[in-house]
């Protein structure tokens, strides 16, 4: 078995205590957070195994995601769930009908022991101009990439984007990505849900923070023990913590 699928990684939270932000790191102005959240196209939630994750996260949010499809190559599929207009959550796991590819799957999904959030995907353009100025302030994104998703109605998805294997500050650095002449994926997506604030945690968050800086993302992180992604999520039940 690669691990529990237990719902550890949830909570209902009903207040965010000042608190969180003070320790040391880079807690952004309340201001900002309008513009980090128009940055985020999608937060990337791993598990191994795709359908128990389903199940438990529409016990937590209120709603089942819908199934996204295959990505053929990569050994993976996704389910997704809107989380705004032009943002969305992915669920991403190990596709069983497909074949072991001969390279390692994308955003870790060989090695997940239980499911949680891996890493975020920020909005771009330009991609191959993003990768070289970051790589001047010493951020290396990887190469511009090609991706392609089968949907279940037989139509694919097209896009651009970074090299997800190329894990930054394990992964609360983002992936950028261009859905260029593709549809969004939130325009389809089961909506009901919508994010309302991103955070991190990390121990370095210094130096997370001063590569989010040069990649011109306030996103706050603060000092914890282990890398955490952390979403706050707007839900009929109320506001949910998902990490």
């Amino acid at each position: 078995m690669r691990g529990s699928t237990a719902g550890t990684t949830v909570r209902v939270v009903l207040i965010l205590m000042a608190s969180d932000w003070t320790t040391m790191g880079c807690p952004a102005p309340m201001h900002d957070s309008t513009k980090l959240l128009s940055r985020v196209d999608h937060l990337v939630y791993g598990t191994p195994d795709l359908e128990a994750s389903i199940k438990h996260l529409e016990e937590v949010l209120g709603v089942k995601a819908g199934h996204g499809g295959q990505h053929h190559g990569q050994g993976t599929r996704n389910a997704v769930l809107a989380l705004g207009p032009t943002s969305y959550l992915e669920i991403i796991g190990l596709d069983p009908e497909q074949p072991e590819p001969d390279r390692p799957r994308w955003l870790g999904s060989d090695d997940l022991a239980a499911p949680r959030l891996v890493t975020w995907a920020a909005k771009g353009q330009a991609l191959e101009s993003v990768v070289n100025q970051a790589a001047q302030s010493n951020v290396h994104l990887g190469s511009v990439l090609s991706g392609r998703r089968d949907r279940p109605d037989g139509s694919a998805l097209h896009w651009k984007l970074t090299d997800p294997r190329q894990v930054v500050d394990d992964g609360i650095v983002p992936f950028f990505i261009d859905w260029g002449n593709s549809p969004h994926p939130a325009m389809t997506a089961p909506r009901g849900l919508t994010l309302v604030a991103l955070r991190a945690e990390h121990p370095r968050a210094k130096h997370v923070c001063q590569d989010l800086e040069h990649l011109d993302l306030a996103l706050p992180v603060v000092v914890g023990t282990q890398p955490a992604l952390i979403a706050m999520i707007r839900t009929r039940k109320g506001i949910v913590e998902l990490r």
